[in-house]
C-alpha cells in the first residue's frame, strides 16, 4: 500500500618468471623438515586465499568492477564496497544486447521482453504503464549529472542524492527503467508518482516479471526516494550485476 505523502517534485532532467637456484644436498631431518615447512606455508596461503574470497568475494568483485580513475569533477573517492556517493559502479551493456523498445529508448535484450510483458500486463488491467527512460551510456549521465550540478550550484554529493555520477547508474546496465503512469504525466519522475493507479499496479505485480524497485524510501544507498526507478532481476546476468546492491539492502 503506497505510503501517504504531500507531493513532492525531483528533477525531470536527472534522468619476468623467478629462476631457481639450485642449493646444495641437505641431509636428514633438515631436509625433509624443510620442505614439510614449505608444504604447509603453500597450504596456509591457499586456504587463506580461499576464505578471503568467500567472505570478501562480493566486496572485492565491486571494487574491481569500479572505473579504474577517480571521477574527473568529484574529489570523493569509492568506499570500501566499491560505491561512490552512495552508487554502485555499473558497466555499459554492449551494444549487441541492446533492443529498442520505444522512440529514442533501449533496454537490455532480457530486460526488454520482460518489460513488454508487464506493459502489456498493466495494460489488460486498464493501467497504461510508460516507459520514460532506460539505457544511458556512461557519456550521456557525465552530461546528466554534471550539467545539471552545474546549473544548480550543487556539490556532487548533493547532486548523488539524486542522480548517479558516471560509471555508477544501473541504467548504463540496460536494465533498469523509469516508469510514469500515461493517465497522470504530471507525476512523471516525481515522487508524487506513488500515488498514481501505475505505481500501485507495479507494486503489486512487478515482481512476477522480475522488476523490483531500486531506491524505496529510507534506502541503505542514501539515495532518494525514487517510486519511478525500478530494475530487472531476472536472469544470471542481471542478478550479478545487482548483488552488490541487494546484499546492502538486505543488510548482509
Amino acid at each position: 500500500m503506497a505510503r501517504a505523502v504531500a507531493p513532492r517534485r525531483t528533477s525531470r532532467d536527472d534522468i619476468p618468471v623467478a629462476r631457481r637456484t639450485r642449493a646444495g644436498r641437505r641431509s636428514g631431518a633438515g631436509a625433509g623438515g624443510g620442505g614439510g615447512a614449505a608444504l604447509l606455508l603453500s597450504c596456509g596461503l591457499v586456504f587463506s586465499g580461499a576464505l578471503a574470497a568467500v567472505l570478501f568475494g562480493p566486496s572485492l568483485l565491486a571494487r574491481l568492477s569500479a572505473p579504474s580513475s577517480v571521477v574527473e569533477g568529484i574529489v570523493e573517492q569509492p568506499s570500501g564496497d566499491g560505491r561512490l556517493l552512495g552508487h554502485f559502479p555499473y558497466p555499459e551493456v554492449p551494444v549487441v544486447d541492446r533492443v529498442g523498445v520505444e522512440a529514442g529508448i533501449e533496454l537490455h535484450k532480457d530486460a526488454a521482453e520482460a518489460f513488454r510483458a508487464l506493459q502489456q500486463a498493466a495494460a489488460a488491467d486498464g493501467v497504461d504503464l510508460r516507459l520514460l527512460s532506460g539505457y544511458r551510456s556512461h557519456a550521456l549521465q557525465k552530461g546528466i549529472f554534471f550539467d545539471v550540478k552545474s546549473a544548480r550550484n550543487q556539490t556532487a554529493s548533493e547532486r548523488a542524492k539524486v542522480s548517479a555520477p558516471p560509471g555508477y547508474s544501473e541504467h548504463s546496465t540496460g536494465f533498469a527503467v523509469d516508469v510514469g503512469d500515461g493517465d497522470d504525466p504530471g507525476t512523471n519522475l516525481s515522487q508524487s508518482f506513488e500515488s498514481t493507479r501505475a505505481f500501485r499496479w507495479l507494486q503489486d505485480h512487478a515482481a512476477s516479471y522480475h522488476f523490483t524497485l531500486s531506491f524505496p524510501d529510507g534506502n541503505a544507498q542514501g539515495v532518494s526516494y525514487e517510486p519511478w526507478h525500478w530494475r530487472f532481476e531476472g536472469s544470471s546476468e542481471a542478478l550479478r550485476e545487482f548483488e552488490p546492491a541487494r546484499r546492502l539492502a538486505q543488510g548482509s
